[in-house]
Formats: C-alpha cells, structure tokens, sequence
C-alpha cells in the first residue's frame, strides 16, 4: 500500500510514539462485499498492516462485534475504547491527517498553545463528531486533524472521519454536497476550514469573551498588520525585523493561499500546495517577535487626530487595539453570483471549490460560472468526474487561455454557452435542481436541470469595511502609490485588496515589505504626539 518513500518517512515518525498503539479493523469479509467496498476493504488491511510493520509499538487486530461504519479503524492505546476512526482509506491529502493521529495517540505532544489544549481538555461532553472528507479535498485535513486532536485528548469526545468516496450511500442520504462537513451528535455543526481555536470558541462561549479581555488589554503598536496571507505575514516578518512593536490580526493565517492548489511559480519553491504553503507562512511569522491573534475580523478604522497619533482598529468581538500605523492586508474573496437562491442553497450545491467538492458530484450534472482560467480549469476537472459540465460565461466569447479552451472542446461531456447571464438558482428546499439563464444574444430565457454549480467569476476585495475611511476605486481597492501609501497618514496597504496590478503571491509578498518598509519609514519621520 505504501511505497519505500513513505514506508521510510513514516517509520522515522512513529519513533516519537511514546505509548503502544492499537489499530482495530471493523470491516466485512472483502470476499463477500461488492467490489468496490471490497477493494476499500483490502486497501485498509495492506494500509494498517504496513504501518504495524513499521514499530513495534503499533499492533493490528479485528473486532467485527462493534456497531460501527464498515469499514472503519480505530487508533487507541490497548484496553481502551476510545480514540480516532477512520471510516475509509485516509491517503491522498488525508494521509498527514493519519500520521498526526497516529503520533497524538501515541502520546507525542501537539504543536499548539498551552491554553488551547486545555481548553480542550475541559470541554465537557459527550461529543460525537463526523467529519465527511474528500481525498482532494485541501480545506479537509485542518478540521480532520483538529477534532482527531480534541478525540485524542478528551475522553468525553470522539471522532470518525469519514471519506466521502467509500460511503457514496451516506452522503447521497444525508445530502452532504460540500466538504468538510462537520457533524455533532448526529446534528450539523459547521461546514469548510476551521481550526481547532476555532472548533474549541464555538463549544465554549467564554474563550470569546477572555479573547476580547485580552485584546483590549494591549498596548499600542507601533505597526498593526491587519491580513494574514502573504503580504500581510511579509509584512509583520520586515517590520519585526526592524524592532519595533508589530501585531497582526488576522480571520485566518495563511489567507486565500490555503484554497489554492498547486504552487509552481514562487521562486526558489519548485512546487508546493497551498495549504502547506500557508502553514510555512505562519510558522514563519511566528519566527518572529510578531503578536499574532487570530479568528478576528475588522470591522473599522479610526484614523489619528493627527501625523503619528494612534489609530484604531476596531474588530467585530468589541475589541480595540491602537497602532502608530497601519497596514492593510485584507486580501480579497470569492465573487458572488448575487442572484436569487445562491445564498439558500449554499454548501447545497452552490459550492466555490471544485478541488475540494468535485467527488461528491461524481456522476452528476453540474454547471460551472465563468468562462476564464479558472472557470473552465474547474470544467476540464469536473469532466473527468460528472456526467455532465454545462459552462456559462456572460461574455460573448471565453477568456481562458486558447489551450485551456482546446482542451474543453476536445472532452465529450461538455457544454458551453456565452452570453449566458445566470439569474436564478433552483432547488428543492434542500439541494439544488436546476439554474435559470438569460441568452443575452436573443434575450430569451432558459432552464438546465443540473445538481450542482460551481462559481468561478473572480475575486473581490475585502474592502467593505473601509468604505469612507480610505479612498477606494470602483472595484472596492485600496488606491495606493509606489510605496504602498494610502492618503491617510500612517496607513499603508499591499496585497490583493489594494489596486496593485496583478494578483499573485509573489508579488502579494513584495508589496508588504514595500508597505513595512514605508510604514518605518514613516514612523522615524513623524514624532509621537505628547
């Protein structure tokens, strides 16, 4: 099941185990399932058997007795009953997820703050969670390996992951039409990325309110980042680097760059994925004497009375923090269709991700919005899965680029219409039937029957927040000059939310140096009010 690869980089790992590990097997006999739960069945026996191989502190065994999801595995320590499970064959993007699970336990400590786990500790219960996954999926592995965490460290909670691809029936029936999904208790409990601070404030009211305490309690920074992708972890990196004072304040480390697939284009990095990506931006961040809080969204700024007076911020917890200066970095979002039903039927077959929520759709008709290189990247993807991809672009010719395009027209399953203006997502109260459109080249209306629809339109700044504050262009960016300067004193801006010309990372990253830079720049030219 797994190659010499992996075989060695796993058995250096399960050399932190400090406690015996018991992998339990509940399945079928593979011999009488249908083939494709049999080939499921097999997978997970080689996958485990490898693993024991691999220590002498991981043994195998069966118990076909538990009523449990078959197949399944549970990781616990012999004579106990609780754990992690896996119902499925957690490889692809799940594979890390497997490791940490096998390692936390084992007994190794978790790479989180101090307080965070015993947050965790003392959440009371019982809470059982179900998390369905794709192998595909990137957002997956983050709420995986925190509730696989939370299971690992508090008896009263349990844990099955549960990939989506070996239990098509379950997810048919409970209609999960995006991932991860999140259950509790046999309720839904959230849906999309989350991180275990995350997971933990929505169980436990207080963290909130002791987060809110503690960031009204700050100081005044010299430079206050708020954003936490590339610009603004840069950003926070530079102006540390120059000793003064930085905080950054961020909804989620690592930014947009965590819903990004493949990373072939910043220098010097050959190839990574996005989520990893974000993950090193972070660490990267923490490096450093940076006062890092996260989960908290902006919700106004204040400028100073005057040059070098504090400004600020103020976050939609109630919080307050102050700052010499001020750098912008709120990067940018999907595009909305903003039509009747999109929000009704969100994660119910309106979905953003085709990476991540392609396999639930496997077999089905779905339609892809927008005709550019991301719309008709999602429509070659999603061929290879549905049966089949309807593409609408509102222009009267696709965007994409020529090759793109060739090889659209070259699969077999694939409809294009342009000048098609959607206007109307359908559904039956809980997923989605259909999608109205209007032919803009002969102003008549129509209706495709389908079960999903991935948007791919573009992004928006997050911006909103700044209206009337700083002066922004019709597209809702930041206006700045060359040195990442807005026009009011002591705020700088970089990244996607500012009228930068071209959106990538790399130059996302370079712009918040520019703006630390300025912002130093700035603070030894202007004197701090008496």
């Amino acid at each position: 099941m797994l190659d010499a690869t992996l075989k060695n980089q796993l058995s250096t790992y399960l050399t932190n185990l400090r406690h015996p590990i018991e992998l339990v097997i509940t399945a079928d006999d593979p011999s009488t399932a249908e083939p494709a739960r049999a080939k499921t069945i097999r997978q997970m026996n080689d996958l485990l058997d490898d693993i024991a191989a691999l220590s002498d502190r991981v043994t195998v065994r069966e118990d076909n007795t538990l009523d449990v999801r078959r197949p399944s595995f549970l990781i616990t320590r012999p004579g106990e009953d609780s754990g992690v499970r896996f119902a499925g064959v957690p490889m692809g993007h799940e594979f890390t997820s497997l490791v940490l699970a096998l390692l936390h336990v084992g007994g190794h400590p978790a790479k989180e703050e101090a307080a965070l786990l015993e947050q965790v500790s003392a959440l009371s219960g019982p809470l059982h969670f179900e998390t369905y996954f794709s192998l595909t999926c990137q957002n997956c592995p983050d709420v995986v390996q925190a509730l696989n965490l939370m299971s690992a460290l508090n008896p009263n909670i349990t844990h099955t992951a549960i990939e989506g691809g070996a239990f098509a029936d379950e997810v048919e029936q409970r209609q999960v039409m995006s991932v991860p999904t999140v259950y509790v208790n046999g309720e839904v409990f959230g849906q999309g990325r989350m991180t275990l601070a995350e997971i933990v404030g929505k169980l436990d009211d207080s963290v909130g309110e002791r987060e809110t305490e503690q960031m009204n309690e700050r100081e005044t920074y010299d430079v206050l980042v708020i954003g936490g992708g590339p610009a603004g972890t840069t950003a926070a990196i530079y102006a540390a680097r120059k000793g003064i004072r930085t905080g950054l304040v961020a909804r989620k480390l690592g930014g947009q760059v965590l819903d990004t697939g493949g990373i072939e284009n910043f220098t010097s990095i050959l190839h990574t994925e996005g989520p990893a990506f974000g993950a090193a931006l972070e660490q990267h961040v923490r490096d450093y004497d940076v006062d890092v809080i996260s989960r908290q969204q902006a919700i106004a700024l204040h400028p100073g009375a005057e040059p070098g007076a504090p400004i600020e911020i103020e976050f939609d917890n109630g919080a307050r923090l102050t700052a010499r200066s001020v750098i912008l970095a709120t990067g940018a979002r999907w595009r909305s269709l903003s039509v009747p039903g999109e929000d009704d039927y969100l994660n119910k077959g309106v979905t953003y991700c085709p990476h991540c929520d392609g396999p639930l759709f496997k077999g089905k008709k779905v339609a892809v919005i927008g005709g550019g290189n991301s719309g008709v990247e999602a429509a070659i993807d999603l061929a290879g899965l549905c049966e089949q991809v309807t593409l609408f672009e509102f222009d009267s010719q696709l965007r994409a680029d020529e090759v793109l395009q060739r090889k659209l027209h070259s699969m077999g399953n694939t409809t294009v219409h342009t000048s098609a203006q959607v206007n109307q997502v359908a559904g039956d109260g809980s997923k989605v039937t259909a999608v109205s459109w209007i032919d803009r080249a002969n102003s008549t209306e129509e209706k495709t029957d389908l079960d999903g629809i991935f948007v791919q339109i573009g992004l928006l700044p997050n911006t909103d927040w700044l209206e009337g504050t700083v002066e922004l262009n019709k597209r809702g960016e930041i206006v700045i000059d060359g040195a990442g300067r807005t026009e009011v004193p002591g705020v700088f801006a970089a990244g996607d939310c500012t009228t930068a010309p071209y959106k990538q990372i790399v130059t996302a990253a370079g712009s918040g140096a520019t703006a630390a830079l300025s912002a130093f720049d700035y603070l030894i030219r202007v004197s701090a009010p008496a």
